[in-house]
């Protein structure tokens, strides 16, 4: 489905802003490390704004439209990985503040994470607990007038030096519905953590709590219920997911046919060669294949509301976004693949653009649910039909 014009206006615009004035803010910073200065001037150019409603600073009437994120992160991706997830993570960590949150806690933390001056993340994943969520251990136990959290978080985005997290914690041994969700200040007394090297455009690490207190006014949503906090952000920040890739896919797809139309071989352009021109269709049509596959989930997500209101069966937004986010990805990881065989060597330079994407376009292939989960949550939905 092609864009309408404010969507191809919004698209074109945020390429323009990295260009000019994000991606410059990156060279020659540490590959992984918190960059306060490009989250800032996300803020100042309005991109922030872009993820939230007016009530806290934002640009929406109601909730962010999903296929406005999807062209932000695609657009993003495609000039520079850092900046992107450094926007993603602004809305991924913080979207549970902003769902259920209490009015106080609303407003503490979301304008400044929507003007850049605050970063947030999203805790989830424990040693023991990454897809499989139910099974985390971290404990928040009971306590005058709050509840005392003690355990282990690890592969945390923008951890250990963000400003507040969304921590989910166990507050009973009732499966997923023992799960409750927090908001949790990055100074608070008890709190420690540590940066982990990994291959990522962004910090990640591990963060250990040693009694940290939070107050009863610091729950999100209800107590017992923070595995449905987590699926509403999921939820929507999912297909975006597989527009980050799809932005990867891209960059890498248009380097290779750039380095393929100059680059000589046996007297002629790599071009030339059909089995170079016949790689390059197959990775234009993967490329497409995958947009389209996460603009169907976003736009399912955005009609659900209209859906409801009519009357409509709903779609099947689940499926649609774990299709899109495996589709997508696993699409990203051939395409960056075969971009870096096209360029040869060069383009194993550390530094070099497809170097870079080919190092972090893995990931998306393991958070926010690995290619298996979600081709497991397809698989049990044919079944059910």
């Amino acid at each position: 489905m092609a864009l309408d014009v404010a969507e191809q206006q919004l698209y074109d615009h945020t390429l323009e802003v990295c260009r000019s004035q994000l991606a410059p803010l990156v060279e020659g910073a540490a590959h992984g490390e918190l960059n306060r200065p490009v989250v800032r001037a996300m803020g100042e150019a309005g991109l922030i704004a872009r993820l939230f409603p007016t009530s806290v600073g934002g640009v929406h009437d109601g909730e962010v439209s999903a296929i406005d994120l999807c062209l932000l992160r695609e657009a993003l991706a495609i000039e520079n990985t850092s900046v992107e997830t450094a926007l993603a993570m602004q809305g991924l960590g913080s979207y549970p503040i902003l769902q259920s949150g209490r009015p106080e806690v609303v407003e503490r933390w979301m304008p400044r994470v929507c003007d850049g001056s605050v970063i947030p993340a999203f805790a989830m994943t424990e040693p023991s607990a990454g897809s499989d969520a139910a099974a985390m251990k971290l404990r928040a136990d009971k306590a005058d007038g709050g509840y005392r959290l003690s355990g282990t978080k690890i592969w945390i985005s923008n951890a250990p030096d963000a400003d507040v997290y969304t921590v989910f914690a166990r507050t009973s041994d009732d499966g997923s519905r023992g799960i409750t969700a927090f908001c949790v200040p990055g100074d608070s007394p008890g709190l420690s953590g540590r940066a982990l090297d990994m291959l990522s455009p962004h910090p990640i690490g591990e963060l250990t709590f040693d009694g940290v207190f939070v107050g009863d006014a610091e729950v999100l949503g209800e107590v017992g219920a923070g595995f449905k906090v987590a699926m509403r952000t999921l939820d929507l920040f999912r297909p975006s997911v597989g527009s980050f890739a799809v932005g990867m896919a891209q960059a890498a797809l248009d380097a290779a046919i750039g380095y393929t139309s100059t680059r000589e071989a046996f007297g002629a352009p790599l071009a030339d060669m059909q089995a170079v021109a016949h790689r390059l269709a197959d990775m234009a049509v993967a490329v497409h294949t995958a947009r389209l596959a996460v603009h169907e989930a976003a736009r399912a997500y955005d009609r659900r509301a209209e859906r409801a209101a009519t009357g409509a069966t709903p779609e099947n937004l689940t499926i649609l976004s774990s299709m899109a986010k495996a589709c997508a990805t696993e699409a990203a990881q051939r395409v960056v693949d075969d971009a870096l065989q096209l360029h040869g060597a060069v383009g194993l330079e550390v530094g070099h653009r497809m170097e870079q994407l080919y190092r972090d376009v893995r990931a998306p292939r393991i958070y926010e649910g690995a290619t298996e989960v979600q081709r497991t949550i397809i698989a049990r939905s044919l079944y059910r039909r």
